[in-house]
């Protein structure tokens, strides 16, 4: 969570039910790091109590815009020009229709007008009041205006009705805010990335893989997307939810990963495959389970695809190749071989032998290798940290 580490975030909360979920984004913001002011209008006050907010935030909450304590130094004008981002959540029809129309009638919306921060706001409503034309004009006013809107999501709402209104998921909101708090290095790039391991089916309830869990291709995708990047995810199967604001591809078999990423790529301008690829499959698949018996069981395996070798056979004028290579010996010599053979610009490995590194761990310990001959190495660092200097790294390579 480090683009939140040190930044200070004001949480605008206005009167309607989803208020509540407020008091837990607070929470998530302070252990990432950031700052947290907090903001209410009189009627979120209804719904939760400022000492909440104030207990999780460490800070008093704003609510008072003639409070005369809080406005010795011009409070408002303060809070706005200290603040790195502005949440607002949950985002009433009443606070939008505010926002549009430029009315600063609370300490919410004085802020709002003096603020230059980027703003995020949240709506969350009945689902009639949300298609009302009014409230999609404010919303689209807002958006020519740059405030990013969180769409709100569908599901059971508080009056009992089903629809889109509900505030959205609070991982989706978290992204959201880091990803304003991230330079745009990649902005009107073509990112595909690869993740995960591939199941190799030999009848229909057994399969060969290895322990791949994706994590770090998902947060190589997801720092693409913060960084402005349009990427498409293809991922084998994983436990991972679908990244926030990026295209997910969801694959079985390797063959199955070499025909969707080949079309991918013929668009992107960065392509990097951190899936753990089978390179074997079973010859012949049975088309019912196969029975235990008393006999031994032989498997013929043949070759998979090797899609990484043919993406750096195909590659086009200027398109960036990042490969991976998992290694338990001799580590440099077998990942620069791979790099040179399958025309790679850059090629991440780790020894999987290392404490911290590997499969299904949180962290990596890796070498990144360049086709300069340039050798960096990482410590053990978590996978999030990793694509954070992994792209900054790339970004790097396409500037020479």
């Amino acid at each position: 969570m480090e683009r939140l580490r040190g930044k200070n975030v004001l949480v605008g909360v206005t009167g309607g039910i989803a208020a509540y979920k407020a008091a837990e984004l607070v929470r998530l913001l302070v252990k990432c790091g950031a700052g947290v002011q907090v903001i209410m209008t009189r009627a979120a006050q209804q719904f939760l109590t400022p000492l909440t907010l104030q207990t999780l935030s460490g800070r008093p909450v704003l609510t008072d815009l003639f409070d005369l304590g809080m406005e010795s130094e011009i409070g408002h004008i303060h809070a706005a020009r200290s603040a790195d981002l502005v949440v607002v959540v949950p985002a009433t029809a009443n606070t939008l229709a505010k926002m549009a129309c430029g009315i600063a009638d609370n300490y919410l919306t004085t802020v709002l007008l003096a603020v230059e921060a980027p703003v995020i706001v949240c709506p969350a409503m009945n689902h009639k009041m949300l298609a009302h034309p009014a409230t999609q004009d404010n919303l689209a006013t807002l958006k020519r205006r740059g405030v990013r809107i969180v769409e709100p999501a569908s599901g059971s709402l508080a009056c009992g009705e089903e629809g889109p209104g509900r505030l959205a998921d609070l991982s989706v909101i978290l992204e959201t805010a880091r990803r304003a708090l991230t330079p745009q290095t990649l902005q009107g790039k073509k990112v595909l990335v690869s993740a995960g391991p591939t199941w190799e089916p030999f009848d229909p309830v057994r399969f060969i893989t290895n322990p791949s869990s994706g994590k770090m291709g998902f947060a190589l995708a997801a720092e693409a997307a913060r960084r402005g990047a349009s990427v498409d995810l293809v991922t084998g199967p994983t436990t991972l939810p679908d990244p926030a604001g990026l295209t997910t591809h969801r694959i079985t078999t390797a063959r199955d990963m070499e025909r969707v990423v080949r079309t991918l790529a013929e668009e992107a301008h960065l392509v990097i495959m951190a899936a753990a690829v089978s390179d074997y499959r079973p010859e012949e698949a049975a088309p019912h389970k196969i029975k235990k018996d008393d006999e031994e069981l032989t498997i013929r395996l043949v070759r998979n695809p090797d899609i990484l070798a043919g993406l750096g056979k195909n590659k086009k004028p200027g398109q960036i190749l990042v490969g991976f290579a998992a290694e338990t010996e001799h580590l440099v010599r077998n990942a620069t071989e791979k790099l040179q053979r399958k025309n790679l610009d850059l090629i991440v490995a780790n020894d999987l032998t290392q404490p911290g590194a590997g499969f299904r761990s949180d962290t990596n310990v890796v070498k990144v290798l360049d086709r300069f001959g340039g050798v960096e190495e990482l410590p053990c660092l978590s996978k999030e940290e990793i694509a954070r200097r992994l792209l900054d790294r790339i970004e790097s390579l396409g500037a020479r």
